[in-house]
């Protein structure tokens, strides 16, 4: 049997565009023989939507499906390589399916991508969108809200269609209250996330890793200030609070009235509501965030996916 090597796994991938694992499955099923590969690959349907993986999106949009009770919302966000795309109304359209996939499977990635609408799954009709839009596109997170009572809320800025936008934000508002009335507060609240982009909820649910940083800062900080030994850590407990206001939900200034904290606005609103309202949960996603391209080494990738050591001179075989 012909051992298929490196260099005849990078020149089917140059060839064809598809990937990596796929060029050495090719290779293997047809003996090593290129162009039968490429015949594979195409049968496959792997050649032409493949060529375009290795492209880097951070562009795309921010979906948001919410169920008709109003109690559990999914939001996801699927890439694109241009902005461009994100007009384009097949897109906007898998976009709204897969956030509604998300809202009846759950929020893992692995699981959106095998369910099923129409006969088809989520990663064919992604493939398939690819193939006709000329763009790689990825379904790179998906998270889901919910509570047993009350509402979860929704914004979508920069919207581009109902649900669709560059920044999406899910808040859960548990209440016993009107949802007519927790629905316009829950929306508010939404938008305020978007604009302040807080860390937590509230000082408890800040990760110890980031307090511990902001600590060290300010205590760094007033050592150079020349501030004595003996009152630093007092001090950094008193930063610690302004830190607090500026980065918890609760204690950051509303955006819609800067007079009173988000806790407070939660507490007035209460009465209109009929009942408690408490915040159980948010999240944010900024398109596109943490999204960097990376240069790789071809060789190293190949030894990596085979479970060799990168070779030193001629490349070696992944058979």
């Amino acid at each position: 049997m012909t051992a298929i090597t490196a260099a005849m796994v990078k020149d089917l991938r140059d060839k064809t565009g598809a990937g990596m694992m796929d060029c050495k499955q090719a290779l293997n099923e047809t003996g090593g023989d290129l162009e039968g590969a490429v015949d594979w690959l195409r049968k496959k349907g792997l050649s032409k939507a493949a060529k375009k993986s290795g492209r880097v999106a951070a562009e795309g949009l921010i979906g948001i499906a919410v169920a008709a009770s109003g109690t559990k919302a999914a939001m996801v966000e699927v890439n694109s390589e241009t902005d461009f795309v994100a007009r384009n109304e097949q897109f906007q359209g898998l976009v709204k399916m897969i956030a509604q996939v998300a809202l009846d499977v759950g929020d893992d990635v692995a699981t959106i991508l095998e369910a099923k609408v129409g006969g088809a799954t989520i990663a064919t009709a992604i493939a398939d969108a690819i193939a006709t839009i000329g763009e790689n596109m990825t379904l790179r997170r998906a998270a889901t809200l919910s509570v047993g009572s009350g509402v979860v809320a929704s914004y979508a800025h920069a919207s581009v269609a109902d649900g669709l936008g560059k920044i999406g934000i899910l808040v859960a508002l548990d209440s016993s209250g009107k949802k007519d009335e927790l629905a316009p507060l829950g929306r508010q609240i939404a938008m305020h996330v978007a604009s302040a982009n807080p860390l937590a909820i509230d000082p408890a649910g800040v990760e110890p890793a980031i307090v511990k940083r902001e600590k060290d800062i300010l205590a760094d900080k007033f050592r150079q200030q020349g501030k004595p030994e003996a009152m630093i850590e007092k001090i950094t407990e008193s930063g610690l609070k302004t830190f607090y206001k500026e980065q918890t939900l609760l204690e950051q200034a509303f955006i819609f009235d800067d007079k009173k904290s988000v806790a407070q606005a939660l507490k007035e609103a209460e009465g209109k509501v009929g009942g408690p309202v408490k915040i159980t949960g948010f999240v944010r996603y900024a398109l596109g965030e943490g999204i960097e391209k990376q240069e790789s080494d071809f060789a190293a990738e190949v030894a990596a996916a085979s479970g060799q050591k990168k070779p030193p001179g001629d490349p070696a075989s992944v058979s």
